[in-house]
């Protein structure tokens, strides 16, 4: 065969080879353009988007596979400076969509934690559950989890994310998510004990507790409420608390029917820690129990074109009394639009530590090759005219959690909650 022809022929197999899938400039070019027509404010801020796209575009034409791509938009994306503008990988977003559970798998050994000066703190372990059978107790540090060190992920992690609100969120999820597997698998977790002792535990997960629900590509996750009632010195105080504003159908009944059994009760309690977020007009509803108050409304939705007020629906029979709120960097999203809304209020004293400042909106869109795109849909101003973004709840009592106190078994923020109530109730 003629040299030359040879030569043609492995050339142009070497570019055909190495040219770019299509759907890389096609994905990059719908974000960009999304963000451009979208975002709330046409100059975001006063960034030059032109300029972000002519510096990153030439990029992505030499991009070989989705990872570079999705490392390339999300650069892109950090430039904004905002939450909930991400990209979820394509395997994640079918999975998603298909209503399956997480890759890793979404069994639980029952614990809650929490990353305390740099350790992460087992701050609650659910009753009946393989970590509460196996022993362990608020106030332990999870040292491994299946041979891997934790510190050192966490050190790095806090280097990286000093200035972020959302660290204590994230941190949070992807610690339990190292300690998730499948139902029916063990994992093995090395924890200090209170006595400051190595202690290892294999535990063998289970299905989370709560009911499996979905909401479009931003599921499917368990939803849970826990309604009790607190008898301090012959008050009776209702607790409420709940993981997600998921799932009206049978959340918002539940929290209904935990506000109408306490009525006449002394105080309410409503935990909102750990709480991400979920749909925006369920807090509306919920924040009507306690306000009696016409065309009140927990913020404004501050869109391109219009605006939108999370109008409180009155109802014939409110709740009168005191209204605490427990918040603290793992609250975010709808779970702050409903605490700063009935702080602004004045209608309920906040306690814990400042949220996530994460209250944009968002929707989840797929990109042309197979990932998918989540992207904020407005604003979202409290009703003292706060941005809630970037700026967080922040506490009329700050009560951040301890490891000291969690060993003592005191929990602060609930602590100082209780006394501020029995404090109104002595006042009249």
């Amino acid at each position: 065969m003629n040299t030359r022809l040879v030569a043609l022929m492995l050339v142009a197999g070497a570019v055909w080879a190495q040219a770019p899938d299509p759907a890389y400039a096609e994905s990059f070019e719908s974000v960009w353009k999304t963000v451009r027509d979208k975002h709330w404010d046409p100059a975001l801020g006063g960034l030059d988007w032109q300029a972000v796209h002519d510096e990153l575009r030439p990029r992505i034409d030499k991009a070989t596979d989705n990872a570079q791509v999705r490392q390339i938009l999300t650069e892109m994306l950090e430039r904004l400076h905002l939450s909930h503008y991400r990209i979820l990988p394509g395997l994640v977003y079918a999975g998603l969509g298909a209503g399956s559970a997480t890759l890793g798998g979404d069994g639980e050994t029952g614990i809650d934690l929490r990353v305390l000066d740099g350790q992460a703190v087992v701050s609650s372990v659910d009753s009946g559950s393989p970590a509460a059978k196996a022993g362990v107790a608020p106030g332990w540090i999870i040292q491994k989890v299946d041979s891997s060190d934790l510190a050192p992920f966490i050190k790095q992690f806090l280097e990286h994310s000093k200035d972020s609100t959302l660290r204590d969120l994230t941190l949070r999820r992807a610690i339990l998510l190292r300690l998730a597997g499948l139902v029916g698998e063990n994992v093995t977790v090395e924890f200090t004990d209170w006595k400051g002792w190595p202690v290892t535990k294999t535990m063998t997960h289970i299905e989370p507790r709560g009911r499996l629900t979905s909401l479009g590509f931003l599921g499917p996750s368990h939803v849970w409420l826990e309604a009790r009632k607190l008898k301090p010195d012959s008050l009776t105080i209702q607790y409420i608390g709940f993981n997600l504003f998921l799932d009206p159908a049978h959340l918002m009944p539940e929290f209904a029917s935990a506000v109408e059994s306490c009525l006449k009760c002394d105080g309410f309690v409503i935990d909102l820690r750990g709480n991400p977020g979920g749909l925006g007009a369920m807090a509306t509803g919920m924040a009507s129990w306690f306000v009696d108050q016409k065309n009140a409304f927990l913020g404004t939705l501050v869109l391109r074109d219009t605006a939108l007020k999370f109008v409180i629906n009155a109802r014939a029979e409110s709740y009168p009394g005191p209204l605490a709120i427990l918040v603290d960097g793992t609250s975010a999203s709808t779970a702050e639009i409903m605490a700063g809304g009935l702080q602004d209020l004045k209608r309920a004293q906040i306690f814990g530590s400042r949220t996530a400042a994460a209250a944009l909106p968002s929707v989840v869109e797929k990109l042309p090759n197979g990932d998918a795109f989540q992207f904020a849909i407005a604003n979202y101003v409290s009703a003292g005219g706060k941005e809630l973004e970037g700026n967080g709840v922040s506490p009329d009592v700050d009560a951040p959690l301890t490891r000291a106190a969690l060993l003592a078994g005191k929990d602060p923020a609930l602590d100082a909650a209780v006394e501020w109530i029995k404090n109104q109730k002595a006042e009249k």
